[in-house]
């Protein structure tokens, strides 16, 4: 008798087949639960899984809740503290400093972009008078840019008037 390598490897890989089909066995669905024990898909009344194989990721279970009074606890006791009324006056006006500041550089920005837009007809630069649509492209960029910083201003001067003690009307930022 002749030893067939060839023989063996297949009936090796056959045996390994049946062992993981084995493994498998079958697989049941309860409702959003799977199970492969027979007894417990009987009495849960579940259904066979028919098709290819299933895989089941648990996800991860929220971690409990930090206790949120032991945080807090160096304050007092009551919801319903008051900030002292010159802290709050100077958190306002440090506010309201840096939002005309913000103000200012906007408006420097959106100054800069109109000048460069020139009302939709910006000069053409280098190559853009063999290519048209380049330009074309240029003056839409330019459109949004100015656009975008006109929304920014407006943005700002909405802010700055919700602030208390607003005695500038919007638009009236110190330049």
């Amino acid at each position: 008798m002749r030893f067939h390598p060839i023989r063996s490897l297949v009936a090796a890989s056959l045996a390994l087949c049946a062992l993981q089909v084995d493994a498998q066995g079958r697989i049941f669905r309860c409702g959003n639960e799977y199970t492969n024990d027979p007894q417990v898909a009987k009495a849960k009344g579940c259904n066979v899984m028919e098709g290819g194989n299933i895989t089941i990721i648990e996800g991860t279970k929220p971690a409990p809740a930090r206790s949120a009074p032991a945080a807090a606890a160096p304050r007092s006791g009551s919801g319903t503290e008051r900030v002292d009324s010159t802290a709050q006056r100077a958190r306002d006006s440090d506010a309201r400093a840096i939002l005309e500041a913000e103000l200012r550089k906007a408006e420097e920005r959106l100054a800069q972009a109109r000048k460069e837009y020139a009302n939709g007809e910006p000069e053409k630069q280098g190559i853009e008078s063999r290519n048209y649509q380049r330009y074309l492209d240029r003056v839409a960029e330019l459109k949004a840019a100015v656009a975008r910083a006109e929304s920014d201003v407006s943005g700002l001067q909405r802010e700055l008037s919700r602030l208390p003690g607003s005695a500038n009307p919007a638009g009236s930022a110190a330049k």
